[in-house]
């Protein structure tokens, strides 16, 4: 062995681990680390503010299944990441941030741009630690990618001194990380949905971190062999095929509310990977933690999470798919069809677009590049009531056509179509965009360009917050406060980006857009639509 500086062993150490893109904003704090990925076939996206490269890297993590990595600066590059750092808590996504600190020898001075990552990140993730001793670096790596992917996975930090990085240390490089899962014993398995089967009005509810294609293809065969209907988590609509005959929606934000009714007769519940949270159960006012008067079955892979909210009436420690795995032949067939048809007869009812305001409707927009882009388009979002039309009238049809932030958080859209597209070159990537969660990270954009990335971003221009004012509307009518928006001309913008910009003010503009977005590049296509428009279901 010879010795590397800090930064050369964390770079080969995420070679070792299989990383070939990383996310970052530079800062000076990391030279060593930016130094050591020169040497390494791992591509840097170099992003324009901290926010959108932490969207960016959870995106990857989401899209992958691998941790999505990120490098920042000390200080505001470390705070400016936070928002993306609690989307991937929230969505249980996996993903390892390196964050530049100021000299070991100067902690704890007061430095410039020092930080105590460790109270402040801690809320934030999994696990925050600061590395110490170069000759450790690969032992924190390896932790750090064990911690991010086992049980729930999630993000974790790791800052590193800036002294730590530089200086010299020869030490081994360790193995890849290979978090240990948790296999299921086919009988308990079985056993679990047979009592599951003994009821009247079952529902499975999948959701959570973990899937792939092969758990949609499980989830779908059991869905078709029981007969049982099929209900998804927030922004988890990717997880079975909405053509399938026993889906029946998702439990969201703007659910249908005959699908919330059912979530409250059911007298079972399967729950896979889900946490059963506040938005799918509508501010837990669906399923009552106190009293939730039904069988609940509950699968997820870290134990810390089964009990702690709703109490189950039996439980497994395991991942999803590997439970839907264990489940391929098992038997069993649910006894009151009616229940499963008439839950699918309330989708297909819900799927009919009710008519909105104005000459470009929301409700048809997204319809028509639904069908349009069946099957071959990966969608991202971002939030506000735009994305309540993306719920209720997208068909997805495969797993990982769907990236957007359960933990509704706005600017992620466009982050994660940079992402998605440098992820799946091959595929179109359709983003929808607020006019306000837009101009979150719209200098991203220069990203996209730097990098080849072709996009359509379809923005839903209302002028203006349009989730706070319809909230506003609520419980303070006609008092219109701090919810009006300026935009730029995102037509004009779109060619300052080297791009093309589409202005839709009726219906007929939008398929000639989408056929010259369809030739590549990166397309900007903005939609007026009526301000007194508010959501799927009210105008002013």
């Amino acid at each position: 062995m010879s010795k590397r500086h800090g930064g050369k062993i964390l770079a080969d150490q995420l070679a070792i681990n299989g990383v070939t893109r990383v996310f970052s904003v530079p800062g000076e704090s990391f030279l060593a680390a930016l130094d050591g990925l020169y040497d390494h076939d791992i591509q840097n996206i170099v992003c324009r503010q901290e926010g959108g490269a932490a969207m960016m890297a959870e995106a990857h993590g989401k899209l992958t299944g691998q941790p999505g990595i990120l490098f920042v600066t000390r200080g505001p590059g470390a705070t400016n990441a936070a928002s993306g750092l609690h989307v991937a808590m929230q969505d249980s996504t996996p993903m390892v941030v390196f964050v530049g600190q100021v000299a070991l020898a100067d902690r704890d001075r007061g430095a410039f741009q020092e930080v105590d990552y460790r109270r402040f990140f801690s809320p934030l993730v999994k696990w925050v630690a600061e590395v110490e001793t170069t000759a450790r670096l690969p032992e924190y790596i390896s932790r750090a990618f064990h911690i991010a992917q086992a049980g729930r996975p999630g993000p974790v930090v790791l800052a590193l001194p800036e002294d730590i990085l530089s200086a010299m240390a020869d030490v081994p490089d360790l193995a890849p990380a290979k978090p240990a899962m948790a296999a299921v014993d086919p009988a308990r398995a079985q056993a679990l949905l047979t009592r599951l089967l003994a009821h009247a009005r079952p529902l499975i509810v999948a959701g959570g971190p973990g899937w792939s294609a092969q758990a949609q293809a499980d989830l779908e065969a059991l869905a078709t062999a029981t007969g049982l209907p099929v209900a998804v988590t927030f922004r988890r609509q990717d997880y079975i095929d909405n053509a399938h005959p026993n889906f029946i929606g998702d439990l969201g934000v703007g659910m249908n509310p005959k699908l919330a009714q059912r979530l409250r007769d059911a007298d079972a519940l399967l729950i896979l990977g889900a946490r059963m949270g506040e938005t799918a159960t509508n501010g837990y006012r669906l399923l009552d933690p106190a009293a939730p008067a039904k069988t609940i079955l509950h699968i997820h892979p870290d134990p810390d999470e089964i009990g702690s909210v709703y109490q189950p009436s039996d439980s497994l420690v395991a991942t999803a798919p590997a439970f839907l795995a264990a489940l391929q032949g098992a038997k069993g067939q649910f006894t009151n069809p009616d229940w499963t048809h008439a839950a699918r007869a309330d989708y297909t009812a819900w799927q009919e677009p009710q008519d909105t305001p104005g000459a470009v409707k929301m409700e048809q927009v997204v319809r028509l590049i639904s069908d349009r882009y069946a099957g071959r388009a990966l969608f991202t979002n971002g939030a506000g009531n735009y994305a309540a039309f993306v719920h209720r009238y997208t068909r997805y049809h495969g797993y990982r056509s769907q990236v957007a932030p359960t933990s509704g958080s706005m600017g992620y859209g466009l982050p994660a179509a940079i992402a998605a597209k440098l992820a799946h070159p091959d595929r179109p990537v359709i983003c929808y965009a607020g006019d306000g969660c837009l101009q979150m990270t719209l200098q991203e954009l220069s990203t996209a360009r730097q990098f080849g990335v072709d996009i359509t971003v379809i923005i839903a221009n209302n002028g203006r917050y349009g989730t706070i004012r319809m909230h506003q509307e609520n419980h303070y009518p006609g008092r219109v406060s701090g919810t009006e928006l300026f935009n730029p001309d995102y037509v004009q913008l779109a060619a300052a980006y080297g791009g093309t910009g589409h202005l839709v003010t009726a219906m007929d503009d939008l398929g000639p857009a989408l056929d010259a977005a369809d030739q590549g590049g990166l397309h900007l296509i903005e939609l007026r639509l009526d301000p007194s428009m508010l959501s799927t279901t009210r105008s002013l």
